[in-house]
C-alpha cells in the first residue's frame, strides 16, 4: 500500500493537536481534506473511520486510569447511535450524500458551534448550570439522550462534534464531572458513535481505504508527541489558536 505524504503530515499535525487539547481531530481533518479535492462525503466518511481507531485507543487509556462514566456513556450513546443509523439511512434513501453543498452547510454549522465551544470558559459553563442543578436533576438523564440524538446527528453529518461539543454537554449537564472524567467519557462515546456512523458510510462507499491509512500512519505518534508536550503549552492558548482556525474555515463554507 502507498501511503501519501500529506495526508501522513496531516495525521501528524491532527495527533499532536488533540494530544494537546483533547479536541480538534475531526473539526480540522474533514475540511483539510475537502480542500485537498476530495469530495465532502468521503472527507466525512473517512474521518469517521479515522476517529473510531484513534479514540477508541483513547478510549483504552482512560478506562486504564479510571476516567470513564460508562453510564453517561450509555445514555449518550443510546442516543446518537440510533440517530447515526437514521441519519445514514435518510442519506441513503435521498441520495443527500453526493450533495456537495448540503454537506458544507452542515460542516459550517459544525465548524462555528464548535469554535463557539472552544472560546466558552468551561468553568463558567459548570457554575452557570450549577445553580439550576435542582430543575436539571430531574430531567438529566432524558437530557443526555437527547444531546446523544444531537450529536449522532450532527457527527455523522459532518464528522465534527464528537469532541468540543460532546465535552460542552458533558461539562453542562454534569457540572460536578471532574475535568478528566469528561475527557475521557467524551472520549468513550464517540467510540461508538464514530464506529456505527464510519460503518454506515463505508456502506455508502465514502470511505478511502488508502486515505485513512496514511492518516493513521501519522496520527499515532502524533498523538504520542502532543501528549508530551500538553504539560509544557498553555493549553488556552492553543485553544483559541484553534478556535480562530475554525471560525476562518466555517466562514469559508458559510460563505460557499
Amino acid at each position: 500500500m502507498e501511503f501519501d505524504f500529506i495526508t501522513i503530515g496531516l495525521g501528524l499535525a491532527v495527533g499532536v493537536l488533540v494530544g494537546i487539547t483533547g479536541v480538534g481531530g475531526g473539526s480540522l481533518v474533514t475540511p483539510v481534506l475537502t480542500l485537498f479535492g476530495f469530495a465532502p462525503a468521503v472527507a466525512v466518511g473517512t474521518d469517521l473511520a479515522f476517529a473510531a481507531i484513534t479514540k477508541g485507543v483513547g478510549t483504552l487509556v482512560h478506562r486504564a486510569q479510571g476516567s470513564v462514566e460508562w453510564r453517561i456513556v450509555a445514555l449518550l450513546a443510546a442516543g446518537s447511535c440510533p440517530a447515526a443509523v437514521i441519519t445514514i439511512g435518510v442519506l441513503a434513501a435521498t441520495g443527500a450524500h453526493h450533495k456537495a453543498g448540503l454537506i458544507n452547510a452542515v460542516l459550517a454549522v459544525a465548524l462555528l458551534l464548535t469554535a463557539a465551544v472552544l472560546l466558552a470558559d468551561r468553568a463558567r459553563i459548570a457554575a452557570i448550570t450549577a445553580r439550576y442543578e435542582s430543575r436539571i436533576a430531574g430531567k438529566r438523564t432524558a437530557l443526555t439522550v437527547a444531546s446523544g440524538v444531537l450529536l449522532g446527528a450532527l457527527v455523522t453529518l459532518s464528522s465534527i462534534g464528537a469532541g468540543a461539543l460532546g465535552a460542552a454537554i458533558l461539562v453542562a449537564l454534569y457540572p460536578r464531572l471532574q475535568a478528566a472524567r469528561v475527557a475521557g467519557t467524551d472520549i468513550a462515546h464517540a467510540v461508538p458513535l464514530t464506529a456505527v456512523a464510519g460503518l454506515g458510510h463505508l456502506w455508502l462507499g465514502t470511505v478511502n481505504g488508502a486515505l485513512l491509512a496514511s492518516l493513521l500512519v501519522g496520527s499515532v505518534p502524533g498523538i504520542v508527541l502532543g501528549s508530551l508536550a500538553a504539560s509544557r503549552l498553555p493549553d488556552n492558548i492553543v485553544r483559541r489558536l484553534l478556535a480562530a482556525v475554525l471560525l476562518a474555515v466555517g466562514v469559508r463554507y458559510a460563505l460557499v
